[in-house]
């Protein structure tokens, strides 16, 4: 009996730590109305500014955001970004205010004052997550006062690296959890349970699978889409695939590697044509970065390398040749 009087108490203790942090981080959620259906979900990241998810943006004009009181409160699209589905409001008319700790074991956010009101996002420093931690995706609800939030429960199941999205665009990383993403839930926060932000929810970027974009990533896409209105993706104009590195060729050459790219086409008056790469020619690295599969290659093409000269290595004819390419900007 007073094993389970103790076991009770822990698994309380518990469920009470879990429902703080969702009571936490609900003071940044806002409702986004951007589509037909039912409400997504948005996290107030900065001063007057946003993030949700792109694709439930189906409009570009007659977007509101709104909070507990349910009150509607006009944004515009400052930029967005297919490839890491991520989009950036303006909200004018709200203030925010930075989330902050009220003292030892208190958990961050502020109460909003009032339907104008609301807190900045608390974003979890960047390393500090593991495979294994608990986790709690929040999104916005359709009513006001208490059912304007739910949330779902579950672990980091596994934590990656740069990969190309189901959407054409290129992360630094990315977070798989086994929680639950009902509808409504994307563009919302994926929070510790400190009830700080680890990433952004989408249900668009893996195929049907819930992926968090870890908040770092988020931070940076922020910056680019409020100074640009885009993210700029490199561009070569080559089709390619993997290809094994003869074990005497890596001898022969001091290579490191295994595996190289494979150029089997490449488009006439494309940056790859005019820098001088041929079918045929095998990509070992681009801008110092290993090119040994096709991820690798569409991560080295980054906003930094857009229009800019950067060094290529190729093997051609079994020989090590050095070219500079200049990608242009995806369109």
């Amino acid at each position: 009996m007073a094993t389970m009087e103790r076991s009770g108490g822990v698994l309380a203790a518990v469920s009470d730590e879990l429902a703080a942090a969702v009571e936490a981080a609900s003071h940044s959620v806002v409702a986004v109305h951007g589509r037909r259906r039912i409400p997504a979900t948005g996290i107030v990241w900065r001063e007057g500014i946003v993030v949700t998810a792109d694709h439930v943006l189906e409009r570009d004009e007659d977007i509101t955001v709104s909070g507990p009181s349910d009150e509607k409160i006009e944004a515009t699209i400052a930029g967005r970004d297919p490839g890491s589905d991520l989009a950036v409001l303006r909200v004018a008319g709200f203030s925010a205010t930075a989330a902050t700790q009220a003292g030892s074991g208190s958990l961050p956010g502020t109460t909003p004052a009032g339907a104008g009101s609301f807190a900045v996002a608390t974003p979890a420093a960047a390393g500090s997550l593991k495979v294994g931690n608990f986790v709690l995706a929040i999104g916005a609800g359709s009513g006001g006062g208490s059912g304007r939030l739910m949330a779902s429960f579950g672990v980091v199941s596994a934590l990656g690296s740069t990969w190309r999205t189901a959407r054409g665009g290129v992360v630094e990383g990315y977070i798989r959890a086994d929680v639950a993403l009902y509808p409504g839930f994307s563009g919302g926060p994926l929070v510790d349970t400190q009830g700080q932000v680890v990433g952004v929810n989408s249900s668009h970027l893996a195929r049907g699978q819930g992926i968090a974009i870890p908040s770092n990533t988020v931070s940076a896409t922020v910056d680019m889409l409020l100074t640009q209105g885009r993210v700029r993706r490199g561009y070569l104009g080559v089709t390619s695939q993997p290809v094994r590195l003869p074990s005497e060729l890596q001898q022969k050459l001091g290579l490191q590697q295994e595996s190289g790219l494979l150029v089997l086409g490449v488009e006439s008056g494309s940056p790859a044509d005019k820098g001088g790469l041929f079918m045929g020619d095998v990509v070992i690295s681009l801008g110092g970065q290993t090119t040994a599969d096709p991820q690798d290659l569409q991560a080295a093409l980054g906003p930094a390398v857009v229009g800019q000269a950067t060094p290529a290595v190729v093997l051609r004819a079994g020989e090590r040749k050095e070219l500079s390419l200049t990608p242009a900007e995806r369109s």
